[in-house]
């Protein structure tokens, strides 16, 4: 009469064991899926910043095609394709992350940057006027002043540029396109004034020194700034500065910073070489 009561006993923990394993395996499983998860954000991460642009291009592609509804895939392509520098698709990628249920309004100011990459303007500020006045970020108003400089509108630029300026612990950039367009623009002296302060703000930016030196040969004032530069770099600014002047009709004054130039810089200097042998080739001739 015992034989029935083990053996149900017995059944009981075999089930009871079984219950235990696919339990455990249930859990394994989640956990396995859960350092998939990390490990793919970690290789994602990795792609978006350190890899390749082209093989983070191929990554995003092969990733998102199959899974198609992952818009972080999505919004991975369209990154790495702006890193690649590959414009066109890249409109084409970020339209199709804005379009995503899912999509942000982060999102239509990186359609509208991938817009002006490709010089349609038009398309960019039809993008930006899409994006809620509440959503102010250093992006925004930094893509907001260069559509206005594009349309002239010169008021609504500094208001931008001004507002991204304050948005930032990194303004020199954008400091250095406030003052292109204030070059652009004939305020000469402005310029001046920002080129300096972006320097200030990051003395790497060889753009805004060589800028600097531009608006300061526009009024005529053909002295080197005081700024921190390196040899190489002294050369090329003097070089800058000398076609300012003979632009400007002071032709002597442009040659001898050509030569000024080509003894400062510390290889042979081809261009301000050449541009010094035409100017004194026209003398003779």
């Amino acid at each position: 009469m015992r034989h029935p009561i083990l053996f149900s006993i017995c059944v009981a923990g075999v089930m009871a064991l079984s219950a235990c394993d696919k339990s455990g395996d249930a859990e394994v499983d989640r956990a396995l899926q859960d350092l998939n998860v990390v490990d793919e954000t970690n290789l994602n991460d990795v792609m978006l910043t350190a890899a390749d642009a082209d093989e983070a291009v191929a990554y995003f592609k092969k990733a998102s095609s199959q899974q198609p509804d992952r818009i972080d895939l999505q919004r991975g392509l369209a990154k790495s394709l702006i890193r690649a520098r590959r414009n066109t698709e890249a409109v084409s990628a970020w339209k199709k992350v804005v379009d995503h249920k899912d999509g942000t309004a982060e999102d239509k100011i990186n359609l509208a940057d991938a817009l002006i990459r490709t010089n349609d303007w038009k398309r960019a500020k039809t993008t930006l006027d899409t994006v809620p006045p509440t959503h102010e970020t250093f992006q925004r108003y930094r893509l907001e002043a260069m559509v206005a400089d594009s349309n002239k509108q010169w008021k609504k630029a500094d208001s931008f540029y001004e507002t991204a300026v304050g948005l930032t612990t990194r303004p020199a950039n954008v400091m250095n396109n406030w003052g292109y367009s204030k070059l652009s623009r004939g305020d000469f002296a402005g310029a001046e004034r920002l080129f300096t302060e972006a320097i200030q703000n990051d003395q790497s930016l060889f753009t805004a020194k060589n800028n600097l030196v531009l608006a300061r040969g526009a009024q005529k004032n053909y002295s080197l700034p005081v700024i921190p530069a390196t040899q190489a770099e002294r050369a090329q600014l003097l070089y800058t500065l000398g076609l300012s002047a003979v632009k400007q009709g002071d032709t002597s004054i442009g040659k001898g910073l050509l030569r000024d130039a080509i003894d400062t810089h510390p290889q042979h200097f081809e261009e301000a070489s050449r541009s010094l042998a035409a100017l004194e080739d026209n003398v003779t001739n």
